[in-house]
């Protein structure tokens, strides 16, 4: 659906009204094209404390943007893409202060959809609580900026240990990709999942299409942002088996065969759901996408217990049983990715969605808990993505002062669309991505609700 809101900003009259009357102005975000693939301008990596990282301009330099030049640490006078503040060295109070005094000067240089990331440590500071304070003060930082510096940019935090560990997630951030990404802490820390089925380890992949010679399923691909996400895995080279409902096998159809993949009917919430995608994919599965969910809204006062339990069975209870199932049976290879869908609801609460909400904060932990497992016995790691307020055929039938309350409560002030939710998951399926493991990233443009 259409955001008139956001086309009337654009114009002259529409951005001198919205001004004077104190109203939200967002800008309408770049994301990824063909014809676009790089945000335009150049990237600028400063540092504040003593780094804590080796080898981290050759890890930007194959980012895609060029690294400016720069005197001293000081940012040149043109626009930048992007800026990179390498933070993995502050330690204390004192040094926190080299924060503010590189960024500072900078942010105004930031271009239009810019994005400023901050690298940081990893949590665990082995017992020094006041590198642990400097740290965790990070986080209040980006997320304050990320509210406050607007024209569509972002601002995130990657915590990370070894510069590799982190190249993909830097491309992702740094990249129209990551449009609707902001105010997010992901740690980039855990331990790789291995070399994925087919290629020798060490072996280069073509970063045009990282997932080519895999295999991805996404369950409730026909339509919406499923859809969305099984068009894009399979434009990154993944071989697409697109999972719906019976009733939906239609559509399923015409979106595998536009994609060259292949369709499964199949009732998610079956108990031997599991067990049917791994006869029907007797070579192995590298990408498990959990995406199909239901609502069945009602405040807890007026749900009867069948829309509780729908709500759940689908959004949770399938997702339990199928992963077990797969990783059980062997199904999913080593380096393989598994990434849920969780949401908003689950983090933050919405009236009228107790089951819901309830259903999307069990997947956060489920996804937190069985990560580190997952990763140590089967080679494979377990994230999730939590989407916002995202423009879906849902969500054009919400009333109107409600939808657009939903579209600006957030730091960019617009709705996200499916094709966001569907690039997050992208770079989380990706094989370079093995460091990645345990997070639940939001796709919400920073909402304000839960932030």
């Amino acid at each position: 659906m259409a955001d008139r809101y956001l086309s009337l900003t654009a114009t002259a009259p529409g951005r001198f009204l919205t001004r004077r009357l104190g109203l939200p102005q967002p800008a309408a975000l770049r994301r990824w094209s063909p014809e676009h693939p790089r945000l335009p301008g150049d990237l600028l990596h400063l540092t504040a404390g003593e780094t804590g990282i080796c080898d981290l301009a050759p890890v930007l330099a194959r980012t895609g943007l060029p690294l400016a030049d720069s005197a001293e640490g000081r940012p040149t006078d043109a626009a930048h893409a992007g800026v990179v503040l390498d933070a993995t060295g502050v330690r204390d109070v004192d040094t926190l202060a080299e924060v503010h005094a590189a960024l500072h000067p900078v942010v105004r240089s930031v271009a239009t959809s810019g994005r400023i990331v901050v690298l940081g440590a990893p949590a665990d500071a082995g017992g020094d609580h006041h590198r642990a304070a400097a740290q965790q003060a990070l986080e209040g930082f980006v997320r304050s900026l990320g509210k406050e510096i607007g024209r569509g940019r972002t601002v995130n935090l990657l915590r990370l240990a070894d510069a590799a560990d982190a190249e993909s997630t830097l491309r992702f951030l740094l990249s129209p990709r990551s449009a609707y990404v902001s105010g997010q802490v992901i740690a980039a820390t855990a331990e790789g999942a291995g070399a994925p089925a087919g290629r020798e380890p060490g072996a280069p992949a073509d970063p045009a299409l990282p997932l080519a010679g895999r295999t991805a399923l996404v369950t409730g691909g026909a339509r919406g942002i499923g859809e969305a996400v099984a068009r894009t895995l399979a434009r990154d080279g993944a071989r697409v088996v697109v999972l719906d409902v019976p009733q939906a096998q239609e559509d399923a159809r015409r979106v595998a065969g536009q994609l060259g993949g292949t369709a499964l009917a199949l009732d998610i919430t079956a108990a031997d759901a599991g067990e049917r995608i791994a006869a029907e994919l007797p070579d192995g599965l590298d990408v498990l996408i959990h995406n199909a969910g239901v609502t069945r809204d009602r405040r807890l006062v007026n749900m009867p217990a069948e829309r509780w339990s729908s709500v759940l069975d689908v959004n949770l209870a399938s997702v339990l049983r199928t992963t077990d199932a797969l990783l059980a049976k062997g199904a999913l290879r080593r380096g393989g990715r598994i990434v849920a869908t969780a949401s908003i609801a689950g983090i933050a609460g919405n009236a009228g969605q107790t089951n819901y909400g309830a259903s999307k904060a069990g997947i956060a932990g489920l996804v937190r808990s069985l990560a580190p497992r997952a990763l140590a016995e089967h080679g494979v790691t377990v994230n999730a993505v939590a989407p916002g307020f995202i423009e879906t055929k849902m969500t054009a039938a919400v009333p109107l002062f409600i939808r657009e309350a939903g579209r600006r409560m957030n730091s960019l002030a617009q709705g996200g669309l499916p094709v966001d939710v569907a690039e997050t998951t992208a770079w989380l399926a990706d094989p370079a991505s093995g460091a990645v493991n345990g997070q639940v990233v939001r796709v919400c443009g920073q909402s304000l609700l839960g932030a």
